[in-house]
């Protein structure tokens, strides 16, 4: 976990970027006694932003379906995961 300032230099980003990115749920940092937190997740996260907007041209309307499409995605991955877990165990009985 990394801080705010950590953040900001490595996801190569100005302060008022980042407010408007967690304003919008784009970035969900951790809160802790001192301030947020960041994750490596998160600064993978910026970056893929960064290629969205400028890169391709996505606009934040966009950005935020294919950010929220892109968590869909990871969950159900997670679900299918531990469900084949499940599968391998009991027919592992």
């Amino acid at each position: 976990m990394i801080d705010r300032q950590q953040f900001l230099v490595c996801a190569q980003l100005e302060i008022e970027t980042l407010e408007v990115w967690i304003k919008e749920e784009w970035l969900v940092p951790r809160k802790d006694a001192t301030g947020q937190e960041f994750s490596d997740v998160d600064i993978a996260r910026a970056h893929l932003i960064k290629d969205l907007k400028h890169d391709l041209g996505v606009n934040d309307e966009g950005i935020g379906v294919i950010l929220n499409l892109i968590d869909q995605v990871h969950g159900l991955r997670g679900t299918l995961r531990d469900l084949l877990q499940t599968v391998h165990n009991k027919t592992s009985s």
